[in-house]
């Protein structure tokens, strides 16, 4: 049964709906995780420690593509609940351009630079070379892994957030059979794993553009448009606080790498690799449910429908309070699994991992909040609140507690330090709540 953007959301339903995005989400972090497992278990922890220092820039230099996506998401859902549906596919389809358009611009810069920022960040002559060879080879395919995180996102306004599950899943599973056959069986180490991530993304991003070129029976298609800068820049505007969110997420990494290094050297760095592949997961399912129920949000915002507005915020509280339980016993009993999936050819760095990530994902009880209070103003296209959320958590408190905490707590400050900002931040979010609801109408 296809599921509307204008129906009455029950429980179910709405599981329903976010599920796929959930899922897509998902299937996307695996691009990163499957590289980081080949390397670490095939090629060695160093190279493993070099792809960790070098990947926050990559994710960086993606993040004008998360930014598009959720802040168009909003655009075109609201214009598509305001009833027009021509102007919808204009915004969509330009949108489309912009992106390819930056994307192309950041790879090249990226790739002519990438030497001197790799040494930037505090790649050593160990790690520095494998750090530019992978660096250069996924950034190639920067603008086809933006095009596929705003596709995404349009999959599920377009609703058709099962094609947009099956196209991720396919990307995911095409690059795991990559990794297998360019890392294990051609050896061919970080350059290996890097072609097939690259090749992956390339992939993910073309099957959609061929489905939005041409006739289909969802909500959106690709169709001759123009620039409208207004709209381009109220979706930057509102976008911003989703790509603050990714690119802050890249400057932390940086710090935790600037003070693992200090605590702990290489073994501190390739500790928190994989706790990050293992938080990107975890982390999917706040963001896949902040992203899966935005157009939703942002249609009934547009429609007026100020009952089916109550309805869903006072559900998506409930829900983040249960998958953030979940989330939370789920790390602490998979954190020797996982770790030892990873590390488990070195006992010191296995033991590290394991109590880092238990330390770590204590964040995930309070974390869903956050994420869908910044989701959930950007889908009401109130950028300046979003932004605010957004920033002090991922930028301004994680950054201060990262920088301090340790020097009182040693390592185990380094852990606990995403739970402190968490902790800040769901004070900011409670007060945007409380002060905004007048505006909206949301309780």
């Amino acid at each position: 049964m296809r599921i509307q953007l204008s129906d009455h959301f029950t429980y179910k339903r709405l599981l329903q709906f976010v599920f796929p995005t959930i899922v897509m989400l998902i299937v996307t972090s695996i691009y990163g995780i499957v590289d980081g497992l080949f390397i670490s278990n095939i090629v060695g922890k160093n190279a493993f420690a070099a792809v960790n220092l070098i990947m926050p820039l990559l994710i960086a230099l993606s993040t004008f593509g998360f930014m598009i996506g959720t802040g168009g998401s909003a655009l075109v859902s609201k214009t598509l609940g305001e009833g027009d549906q021509d102007k919808a596919n204009q915004y969509f389809s330009m949108l489309i351009g912009v992106t390819a358009f930056v994307g192309i611009i950041l790879s090249v810069l990226g790739f002519i630079f990438m030497r001197q920022i790799a040494w930037w960040m505090g790649a050593n002559e160990l790690l520095l070379d494998e750090c530019v060879l992978y660096g250069r080879t996924v950034i190639v395919a920067n603008a086809f892994f933006m095009l596929q995180n705003v596709f995404l996102s349009f999959f599920v306004v377009a609703e058709k957030p099962k094609m947009g599950l099956a196209v991720s899943t396919f990307a995911g599973i095409f690059n795991i059979i990559l990794d297998f056959l360019m890392v294990y069986v051609l050896q061919m180490g970080v350059f290996g794993a890097a072609v097939a991530t690259s090749i992956s993304q390339i992939v993910g991003a073309l099957i959609p553009l061929v489905y939005f070129l041409h006739d289909n029976n969802s909500l959106l298609r690709l169709v001759p448009t123009k620039l409208y800068w207004r709209a381009l820049g109220s979706v930057c505007f509102n976008g911003s606080s989703e790509m603050m969110t990714n690119l802050s997420i890249s400057i932390v990494a940086m710090l935790y790498n600037y003070q693992l290094v200090h605590f702990a050297g290489e073994n501190g760095v390739a500790a928190y690799g994989v706790i990050m592949y293992v938080n990107m997961i975890f982390l999917s399912f706040f963001m896949g449910y902040s992203v899966g129920s935005a157009p939703i949000i942002g249609f009934n915002y547009g429609a007026k429908n100020i009952d089916e507005l109550k309805n869903l915020f006072c559900k998506s509280l409930k829900l983040n309070a249960v998958i953030g339980a979940v989330m939370t016993l789920a790390a602490h009993v998979l954190a020797e699994p996982l770790s030892l999936l990873f590390v488990g050819y070195d006992e010191e760095l296995f033991e590290m991992t394991v109590h880092g990530m238990k330390l770590y994902s204590l964040s995930f009880l309070i974390c869903g909040y956050n994420v869908f209070s910044s989701g959930f103003f950007t889908a009401l296209s109130n950028g300046i609140v979003s932004a605010v959320i957004s920033t002090l958590r991922t930028l301004v408190f994680e950054a201060a507690a990262v920088l301090i905490v340790p020097y009182f707590l040693g390592m185990d400050g380094i852990w606990f330090a995403v739970s402190i900002a968490e902790g800040m931040t769901l004070i900011v979010s409670f007060v945007a709540f409380v002060k905004c609801r007048a505006v909206y109408h949301y309780v």
